[in-house]
């Protein structure tokens, strides 16, 4: 929790205002029962009714003047709370955005989803709790325990023992709980990952029949946590009935014991009514705090997470000597791979190994090679969404790691596998690419990537609403729009990873055509499955379990490279003279 503190600076004065106000409530509320002892003592007793009005108004007054209190409290409280929360989610958005693929990858979306809602929910919470009751609640104790004595030394000896007895419950639950916490959140990422998996892939479980499958997935998932939660429920829910117990047996000491006193004459009816006036509120106080004990034991497990997710360095970072070069923006990029090489995580197999070519300004690179070959994970260097764990890429002669990130990204457009698109209009999304592009260039891009014809035919056209994900438009139309929004940015690399594989063929073409005829000439990588797509390329690579296994074009490759034959020939493969005839 200490780590996170700096988010809650400018609410240091808030944060000292609230409880401050809280045991000025706790102040008056302690004089609540020696004014009924003054009620019972010299009011009804004596039959003053005067006094005894008198007094019932120091009541009211006593009531008014806690509540204002209360309610400033409870606004500091709140006002910190959520201004430091806000900052809290502020900051972890943007260290997960610039946190690499690895450790995404890594995390998983839905552990990343809850450290940022369920989790900053429970520390705000916390926050709330603790500047309201953390100091309250120990005052009104301690001050009960100190006001009893000021009306019997010898009564209030029942405190001494009560109160050590009480912490000794209370912090011994809250020790046994905390872990178990941390567990339950951890539970509740499995939870969220399987309810994530399925919403998204609905359609698929669907199809297969699946639904009984997964259901019984998501409960055997769901009976884990909740389990867990019982079990921690259950060592919480001993707190109210064990401080219940023994406050109770506090109340019967000082019954048992102020009535012999009454008896004798050494205390009064009121003054016995007052300690136990103190010690009830020291059980009420003690439910609280009980209550406080699991909401902060909650949040100090979050706010571990949190911060664990904090702690964790960004996977790309610029060079401190970075500097944007100075570049010709009208023509491609020279791109060069010098001896590549890519493991994901430390200890496990490259990926990549010792890839080199290179491309010069707006020619078009093709790759190609079967499923898992690295095709993705060689165009996905270029943006450095990974960085190489040997040798270099360069971009213009000068080593990727040595450009300023954001500027390297906004000289690459990339098309990834997956066409994704936000929920809002055309016009936003292509607006992505460029935030002031006018509409003649938004036009200009949808006509090279084949788009322009499906959104005039939209009743909205660039203001056409689109859905999470692009759910209202085809496959197709996705990636036609995904290809538009980079095209947008008039890149000076330009990569397409496998983005026309919903394409018919013609449209494929048109779309090669239309990308050769750019007025900016970039730089093409395209990564496909079909030797089609590549035939015109100026230099295709073929990937082979992470290995350059043919460098050349068309021609060159159908006569060097089997593996490249083999999958030119499972596509267009030719017919035997025999069954012709």
């Amino acid at each position: 929790m200490k780590r996170l503190l700096r988010y809650g600076r400018g609410y240091e004065l808030r944060a000292l205002l609230a409880p401050l106000f809280k045991m000025l409530e706790a102040s008056f509320e302690l004089f609540v029962p020696l004014v009924v002892a003054s009620v019972i003592d010299e009011g009804i007793k004596a039959g003053d009714t005067g006094r005894i009005l008198r007094l019932c108004g120091v009541l009211i007054l006593l009531a008014v003047v806690g509540l204002a209190c209360s309610v400033t409290a409870q606004y500091f409280a709140a006002k910190t709370a959520v201004g430091f929360a806000a900052r809290l989610r502020h900051a972890l958005f943007a260290h997960i955005q610039s946190l690499g693929f690895a450790a995404q990858d890594k995390l998983g979306p839905s552990t990343l989803i809850t450290r940022m809602t369920s989790d900053v929910n429970q520390v705000q919470n916390g926050i709330n709790m603790t500047l309201r009751l953390l100091l309250r609640s120990p005052f009104v104790v301690f001050g009960a325990m100190v006001m009893a004595f000021t009306v019997d030394a010898q009564a209030a000896m029942v405190f001494v023992w009560v109160i050590p007895a009480l912490c000794a419950v209370v912090f011994g639950i809250m020790a046994l709980t905390m872990p178990l916490y941390k567990r339950t959140q951890a539970g509740l990422d499995g939870v969220t990952a399987i309810t994530r998996e399925n919403l998204t892939g609905v359609r698929v479980v669907r199809a297969f029949g699946r639904e009984e499958a997964e259901a019984g997935r998501f409960e055997q998932a769901v009976d884990g946590l909740n389990r867990l939660q019982q079990r921690v429920g259950a060592l919480s829910g001993l707190t109210n009935p064990v401080t219940t117990v023994i406050v109770n047996l506090g109340i019967i000491a000082l019954l048992s014991t102020g009535a012999v006193q009454v008896d004798t004459g050494r205390l009064t009816q009121g003054q016995v009514v007052a300690l136990v006036n103190y010690m009830s509120q020291i059980l009420v106080e003690l439910v609280k705090m009980a209550n406080l004990i699991v909401t902060i034991t909650k949040a100090l497990a979050c706010a571990g997470r949190v911060a664990d997710l904090l702690d964790i360095a960004p996977g790309m970072e610029s060079s401190p000597t970075a500097a944007a070069p100075d570049f010709d923006r009208a023509q491609g990029g020279a791109v060069e791979f010098r001896d590549v090489c890519l493991a994901y995580h430390a200890g496990s197999g490259e990926s990549l190994r010792n890839i080199c070519f290179s491309a010069a300004p707006g020619e078009t690179v093709g790759i190609i090679g079967g499923t898992g070959s690295g095709k993705s994970s060689l165009v996905n260097l270029l943006p450095r969404f990974y960085d190489v764990t040997g040798g270099a890429v360069t971009l213009d002669g000068r080593d990727l790691r040595e450009w300023p990130l954001e500027e390297l990204r906004t000289q690459i457009g990339m098309v990834p596998q997956k066409a994704l698109l936000f929920a809002g209009t055309i016009r936003e999304n292509l607006r992505w690419g460029c935030g002031d592009a006018d509409d003649e260039a938004l036009w200009q891009a949808l006509e090279a990537a084949q788009a322009a014809e499906f959104v005039r035919a939209k009743p909205g056209g660039l203001d056409e609403p689109v859905e999470q994900g692009g759910r209202n438009l085809s496959g197709g139309q996705r990636q036609r729009l995904t290809i538009a929004r980079a095209l947008v940015r008039r890149p000076r690399v330009l990569i397409l990873d496998d983005s026309a594989s919903a394409l018919d063929f013609a449209t494929d073409a048109a779309l090669r055509k239309a990308l050769r005829a750019l007025p900016f000439s970039p730089t093409v990588f395209i990564v496909s499955q079909r030797t089609a797509s590549l035939q015109h390329a100026d230099r295709i690579v073929v990937l082979d379990e992470g290995e350059a296994v043919g460098i050349g074009t068309h021609a060159q490759l159908l006569e060097t490279c089997p593996v490249y034959k083999e999958i030119y020939d499972s596509q267009f493969k030719s017919v035997d003279e025999s069954e012709v005839e």
